[in-house]
Parts: C-alpha cells; structure tokens; sequence
C-alpha cells in the first residue's frame, strides 16, 4: 500500500488527503491521521507543515469564510494563516470539550481563559452556519458556559458571590462569556429551572442591576471620547495582532435574560433560533468594528463604524420591564442582590415608529455639538422641524438651520457621507401614545432615545442602548428616568425591540 502510494501523483495524492480529512464535517481532521502515519515520504507531502494549502482548503470546508474574508482580504487570509488557524481552533475546542476552565478557575490568573474565550467570540462574529455548529455541537460551549455560569463551582462565581451578598464579578473574561451565552443560546434549555439560583435570576442580577453594570465602557453622559491610553490585551488571529474588547455584559445579559422571560418567543430572538434563517458574512460587522475600537482605545468619530445607517428605520415591537420602585429604591442604598429574588418584575408590550435621518455635509463644522443627556444630547431650546424629506434643526446662536436629510434603509452610497444621525417616531404601549428622538454616539454606536408621553402625567424616560446585529439585529438596553441628578443612579429598568417580522 505505502508503495503505491508513493507513486501516486502529488494533486490525486491531496485530493484522496481532501476526501479524508472531510468524510466527517465536526471536528478535527483526524481521520487524515493513519494516512499521515503510512510512511516517511506520505508524511512529508501532506503533513501541515509541508502542504498549508491542503489544510487551508479543509479549514474552508469547516469553518465559515465570507465574514474573515470581506474584513481582511483574501491576500491576508493566506494558506499559511488559514492552516495555522485550522490547528489552534482545534487546539482550543479540545480544552473547551474537557470543560476545566469552567469551574473554580481564577478569573484573574492569567491561564489564558480570557484569550480562549476571545477567540471563541470572534469564531461566532464570523459565523453563518458552520462556525456554531463546530463550537456548539462539537466543542460542546453550550456545556461550558452552563457550569461557568450556573454551577454552584462555576468559575464565574456567580452563585458564591450572590449566596454571600456580594455582587458577581464584570470583567473581560466574564463578558465574553455573556456574549457567548447569547450567542449559543437555546432559550428552551432553560425554561423548566427555576428557584432563587436558576439561570433566569442570575440573568437577572446582571441584566437589572444598571448601577453595577453598565451598558458601556464609555460612560452614558458622555457623546464624545477621547482616545485610551491602554489598549486591550493582544491576540492573535490569522496570524496577525488584534487589540480588541466587547461591550461590558450588560447588553448580553439583557439580551438573554428578555430572552427567557419572554415565552412568546418573539423579542429577542438569539442568533441560533431557527425563525432566522438570512446569516449574510456582514451580520456582525458592527460588533466586529466596535471591538476593534473599544479594544484599541481609538477616540473614533466616524458613527457609520459601529452603526448602519438606516438600521432603525422602521417599525420595531418589544417590551421593557421594570421593578417596583420601593425594592429598586432599597437596592440604590445598598441592599445585595438577592433583593431581585423577593421583588416583582413588571412588563409592558410597546410599539415604535422610526424613522432616521442624517447629516450628510462633509463638514463637520455644521453637525449639531453634544447636549444634555437626558435629553439624548440635544442642547437645551433646540429647535426641530420634521417635514418628508428630512429634519430643520435649529440650534440657539445658529442663524441658519442644520438639514438632517431622511434616511431609506439599504440606500446605496450613503455610509461613507454620513456624519451625524437624528432619530425621531412614535409608538404606543399601556401607557399610552408618545413620541421619540434621541442621536446616535459616534464614538461606539450607542443609541439615546427620549420617550415622552403625548398625556400629562406619564412623564419623560430615556433609552439607552445598542442595535445588536444587523439584518436580524435586536435593538436592547436600558430605560432611565429623567428626574433624577445626571451624576447618581436613578429609576431604571431593561428593553428591547425587534423589527416587526
């Protein structure tokens, strides 16, 4: 046999390689192994060191492409990037499948668990379809993040932290295990626990308590950053260095906890539901160029680099949910976390209209400067006009208005000139009619809405957040009141939209 594999010629040779190594779609190649064991010679044509093509085309077979592709080129995904991935990808699944990071593991040790998870959350920034199934149904995450997260041992330290009054930890490694949970998350596989320790009531804590956890590394006051003196830690990926950090775990605990709440299954849905079946390579570009921002420290100001232009357009159905006032009074003074088990959560279905709309002059001189924000960063005695084509938007001590023209969703050629983005609708819940406006932050993509009450008496509330995804993104965060001092907490609860299917 070895014999006459050797005179076989070098491409039939890949070829039968090929053919082994992709029998099975999960996992490793590993049934190249007695191949690669058949001889000397077979072993030197073949193996990765020698033929990084062969296992650049397996790595094509296994994993999705169309996202690395698009963001850095096809001359950067070389074979040797390609194959060098394809190994470290199984290298990493291999220590997720025996699951001992999971549990009473030191979140600050330094054993590369954050690096792990890093990688992991960048494989799903990628993914249309095979990425999950190789992380979730080989790799098993789904089992990882499970102890990690709800296992009296888990590393997270979730259950230890609440049973002694103590808050959880918000770290790097502890959000991009959040993000993963959301991303991998069946909620079906949750539904039937319950008890003060379930999986929802941890959720809970994490996605409610808004004056722990906050929705963003940049605080909500403020419009405009300035660039960070310290970077993120490094990683490699395609054999190239990455500084990059996602959002806190706020927004992913929002997201998932909404997401077990809600059994009517239709907001949030998370990316593995099978009601969303269109996964283009560009639903996570968003993310993907947030992290990069927020990881490099980059005082960006360019608002289409973590925001679609007209993503919002639209009409968008969701709820928001609250906490009596006296128990969300009582945690502002102090009290531990287990005061979300004894208190009763409310919720209430609301409507939006939304129609967006942008400032396309390329001086930047003329964009409307950062305001109140509690007013969603609108200077005080601003003026706006809404007519059909756009917004007039006058500015005290401007003698001529600012024209904000209206936003069409997937209009062509329109990314690269728009400077500045302007909200405005309306919409409906149990409390009534209201109507919004609120900006869009250049610097991350962070959407402040203000939602007043067309009746007297309701009030005004501001929503914060971020529109997770693009052609299937759900648009979460949290409501705040206006009453409040700017600079201390105040009356907050969670939301989120989706776009009406």
């Amino acid at each position: 046999m070895s014999l006459s594999l050797d005179t076989i010629p070098q491409e039939v040779l890949e070829h039968i390689a090929f053919f082994t190594a992709t029998q099975s779609f999960l996992g490793p190649p590993s049934s190249l192994i007695p191949l690669l064991n058949t001889n000397r010679r077979i072993n030197t044509r073949l193996s990765i060191i020698a033929n990084k093509s062969l296992y650049a085309r397996i790595f094509v077979f296994k994993f999705d492409v169309g996202a690395p592709v698009a963001r850095f080129g096809s001359v950067r995904l070389s074979a040797s990037a390609l194959s060098h991935e394809l190994q470290l990808r199984f290298e990493l699944f291999h220590r997720i499948r025996g699951r001992s990071d999971a549990k009473s593991v030191n979140l600050t040790d330094g054993d590369g668990l954050s690096d792990l998870l890093l990688h992991a959350y960048l494989i799903m920034l990628e993914n249309e379809g095979k990425n999950e199934r190789q992380l979730k149904d080989y790799a098993k995450m789904g089992d990882w993040l499970r102890e990690f997260w709800f296992d009296e041992q888990g590393a997270s330290k979730s259950i230890v932290h609440i049973r002694s009054g103590k808050w959880p930890p918000g770290s790097r490694t502890t959000a991009l295990a959040m993000w993963l949970f959301w991303f991998l998350l069946t909620p079906s596989d949750y539904m039937i626990i319950d008890g003060p320790e379930s999986p929802i009531n941890i959720l809970k804590i994490h996605a409610s308590a808004a004056h722990i956890y906050n929705l963003s590394t940049l605080p909500f006051t403020n419009f405009e950053a300035k660039a960070s003196s310290k970077p993120a830690d490094s990683i490699s990926y395609y054999l190239d260095c990455f500084e990059l950090s996602p959002l806190p775990l706020a927004m992913p605990a929002i997201l998932a906890f909404l997401a077990l709440i809600n059994t009517s299954r239709s907001v949030p849905l998370p990316p593995t539901d099978p009601a969303i079946h269109f996964k283009p390579s560009s639903e996570w570009d968003c993310e993907w160029r947030r992290g990069l921002i927020l990881g490099q420290g980059r005082a960006n100001t360019d608002v289409t680099a973590c925001f679609e232009p007209g993503s919002l357009e639209g009409v968008w159905e969701g709820f928001f949910t609250y906490t009596e006032f006296t128990s969300y009074v009582e945690l502002l003074h102090g009290a531990p976390p287990q005061i979300f088990h004894r208190s009763a959560l409310g919720r209430h279905q609301h409507t939006w209209k939304l129609r967006e709309h942008h400032l396309v002059n390329q001086d930047l001189c003329f964009a409307l400067p950062a305001g109140d924000p509690l007013s969603s960063f609108f200077p005080t005695d601003t003026h706006i006009r809404e007519h059909p084509d756009g917004l007039l938007v006058s500015e005290p001590g401007r003698k001529v208005p600012i024209h904000y023209q209206r936003s069409t969703r997937g209009q062509p050629g329109i990314k690269s000139s728009v400077q500045d983005v302007i909200v405005t609708g309306e919409g409906h819940s149990a409390w009534g009619q209201f109507n919004i406006i609120g900006r869009v932050r250049p610097y991350d993509g962070f959407i402040s809405l203000s939602k007043a009450y067309v009746e007297d008496g309701r009030g005004r509330w501001l929503y914060r957040g971020y529109l997770v995804g693009n052609g299937n993104g759900n648009f979460a965060g949290r409501w705040r009141d206006t009453v409040s001092a700017i600079d201390s907490p105040g009356y907050e609860g969670c939301f989120a939209m989706s776009r009406r299917r």
